[in-house]
């Protein structure tokens, strides 16, 4: 919903009706995560996808019919035999989506919500998208102090707010399935958590060339993305127009700073790119000791990485702890300007998100997604 929440909000605001269908799960190859939402306005529009085309008009048929009967629904959609290309995923997935009625009537909680995506403010929507007929569509509303709403089952409200605050720390979505009346092992009963949790962060270390296509590539992923240097003369927001700011600050320094405030977390990612052992030493023994942080990628040529190797160990990290760290950093794409270079990192960076190999995939055999 992130991606079509001002759209969608200008309707609400209006009094109009709209229907939101979003996916809430899926299985083999989906071109879509859990998560992805597709609008049907009040005039006919259709804003954004639940799977990059394929059944995009069965879906928008489905909505159309939602806001004509107030009552939603949840939708399976795979491979068809005999009308695949119509309504199926010729990729071979399966997606389970759920539509809805947004409106001040359906939907009274939805202002609140927009208002806090807009404000990164974290919050989790648990919407029952399976089950009892008088219980379908019923929400929760979590925020990081409070909760909004109900299930219908005071039981499930417990167990659903403390598995969505999970997720929320962790910026997941999820389909977790209870009993009718919150048993964990239970069945009967599926709500789609959907996390609003501010973006990820990139820290991008050393003010060079490579990191003004690095913070624009980190930006284009989605995420919220500092350059750290602690010259003052090449850490300017002008030559990093791709950055959310510039932090001018040593950066072991900095990146410490940031952990003992609690602005690191296990969705952050760190790219060192100073390769100046004056700087990327003191930063990589304070990176390599978090307990939580998704990615750690360090720039430099093999000499330089040897060389920073023996530096590392000479202060006392160990194997594994130098383990996490990938360097020289990125995938072997013969990366050679600085663009390609971002790509190179934004790849491995990916792949090791998601379990990709980083082979060509007309090489591989199977499905395309894990």
């Amino acid at each position: 919903m992130r991606d079509v929440v001002d759209q969608l909000e200008g309707w609400w605001k209006n009094g109009e009706r709209a229907a939101l269908a979003t996916v809430v799960a899926t299985f083999r190859s989906a071109p879509r995560q859990p998560g992805a939402s597709m609008l049907v306005g009040p005039g006919g529009e259709a804003v954004g996808s639940v799977s990059g085309g394929c059944v995009e008009g069965a879906v928008y048929e489905l909505g159309q019919e939602v806001l004509g009967n107030d009552r939603p629904v949840l939708q399976r959609y795979g491979v068809s035999d005999d009308d695949a290309f119509a309504v199926g995923l010729t990729c071979g997935g399966i997606l389970d989506v759920y539509v809805e009625e947004v409106s001040p009537e359906a939907y009274p909680e939805f202002g609140r919500i927009a208002e806090a995506i807009r404000d990164e403010t974290p919050v989790a929507v648990v919407t029952v998208v399976s089950g009892p007929g008088e219980r379908l569509g019923k929400r929760l509303i979590v925020w990081e102090d409070r909760v909004e709403g109900t299930t219908g089952s005071a039981r499930l409200d417990g167990a659903a707010t403390d598995d969505a605050r999970g997720l929320l720390a962790s910026g997941r979505n999820a389909t977790i399935t209870y009993g009718t009346d919150g048993q964990r092992r239970g069945e009967g009963l599926m709500v789609f958590v959907e996390s609003f949790a501010p973006p990820p962060r990139m820290i991008v270390f050393g003010a060079i060339d490579f990191a003004a296509a690095v913070a624009k590539m980190g930006n284009f992923l989605g995420f919220r993305v500092t350059v750290c240097d602690a010259r003052p003369v090449f850490a300017t927001a002008s030559r990093f127009p791709g950055a959310n700011e510039v932090v001018v600050e040593w950066p072991h320094r900095y990146l410490a700073t940031e952990a003992e405030e609690g602005r690191i977390d296990g969705r952050t990612v760190l790219t060192v790119l100073t390769h100046d052992p004056k700087f990327d030493v003191p930063l990589l023994e304070v990176a390599l000791r978090l307990p939580e942080v998704a990615y750690i990628g360090a720039m430099g040529s093999r000499r330089t990485h040897e060389d920073r190797l023996e530096r590392l160990r000479e202060r006392g990290l160990t194997e594994a702890e130098i383990a996490r760290m990938s360097s020289p950093i990125g995938l072997d794409l013969g990366a050679r300007t600085p663009e390609e270079t971002a790509v190179s990192i934004a790849a491995e960076m990916i792949a090791q998100h998601w379990g990709g190999a980083g082979t060509r995939l007309a090489e591989r055999e199977g499905p395309i997604h894990a």
